[in-house]
């Protein structure tokens, strides 16, 4: 997975921040990967290998809540020819998977867009906080968003962003279920109980659910 820096709002904040990443920034998004392929029985010791790539000076399209499919359509047809021109490799292989993070300074925003992955392609575009105490919160999106490129599904009541009963839970089979000692990936929250829920501040806290890892490809039925 390639990781493409953006300044998402052209702040002197956001682009200090991206002048200060390193991989090293990333590296608990691979040590989940290898801790729950583990988990599942998988062998393998780098289920993913991270990059990072130069910074993209164009942010990609956009898609709007609640657009319709034909609109939907054309905005993955669009983003796919903005990895293509954009994803500079700087001279090195290109990834398999291009992940556009941008980053947007908070003293400018409470809530960021939402992010997207996309299996078709194997893109994603997530919105970030250029801040450092945000950084296990943001690879917690990152993480999100490149298990849809692989074929996750999202595990979260769109309406409330609850977590779904079972298959959003970390531990579908706890007793008594609530509170939830850890997150699914793909429902991005810690039920605590049938109508509260919260995000973990680092991926020491969630899991892969069993639904997932069968999108995943981890498990067979």
């Amino acid at each position: 997975m390639g990781i493409f820096p953006i300044d998402a709002d052209g702040s002197p904040a956001s682009q200090a921040y991206i002048d200060s990443l390193s991989v090293d920034d990333y590296a608990a998004i691979g040590d989940f990967m290898a801790r729950e392929a583990h988990r599942y029985g998988r062998d393998l010791a780098e289920p993913v290998h991270i990059a990072l790539y130069p910074v993209v000076k164009e942010r990609p399209p956009e898609l709007q809540p609640g657009e319709g499919l034909f609109a939907t359509i054309w905005w993955s047809l669009k983003l796919r020819w903005f990895a293509f021109r954009k994803a500079d490799t700087g001279g090195h292989a290109p990834p398999r998977i291009r992940m556009f993070v941008e980053y947007h300074d908070p003293s400018t925003l409470q809530t960021v867009p939402d992010s997207r992955g996309m299996q078709k392609g194997l893109i994603g575009v997530v919105h970030a906080f250029a801040l450092k105490s945000m950084a296990g919160s943001n690879n917690i999106v990152i993480t999100h968003e490149l298990l849809h490129t692989l074929g996750a599904t999202d595990k979260y009541d769109p309406a409330t962003n609850q977590p779904l009963v079972p298959i959003g839970l970390g531990d579908p089979g706890r007793k008594p279920l609530y509170p939830q000692d850890d997150a699914e990936i793909m429902s991005g929250r810690r039920a605590l109980s049938p109508t509260t829920a919260e995000m973990p501040s680092s991926l020491k806290d969630v899991v892969v659910g069993p639904d997932t890892a069968l999108e995943i490809r981890w498990t067979k039925r």
